[in-house]
């Protein structure tokens, strides 16, 4: 399975997708926990790849949705952006109803 194909089969396995450094209970980076913050303060489920774990994705995934750095939200396949992006969704009430549609 090519990398592009295994990216792709975690993006359709998921509704939402949250690549990271760390984990949600440890990030490993100040923009991954912020990320993680908002996502736990609206509180529906979602899913998490480790970046540190997988360093072929961590790489792929760049070239793959064209954004240099993590963490990376996707939602339903599509990349909803980084840390600010998520952060200024949050704060504005977008991101729970884009997280209510998945």
């Amino acid at each position: 399975m090519s990398l592009k194909e295994r990216i792709e089969e975690q993006l359709g396995s998921h509704d939402v997708l949250l690549y990271m450094k760390g984990t949600p209970d440890f990030p490993q980076c100040g923009f991954s926990g912020q990320t993680v913050a908002a996502l736990n303060a609206i509180g529906k489920p979602y899913s998490f790849v480790n970046i540190f774990e997988d360093p072929e994705i961590r790489e792929g995934l760049k070239e793959y949705s064209n954004w240099p750095t993590f963490p990376q939200l996707y939602v339903k396949g599509e990349l909803i952006g980084g840390c600010d992006i998520v952060v200024e969704m949050y704060h504005s009430g977008e991101l729970a109803k884009v997280l209510e549609e998945a």
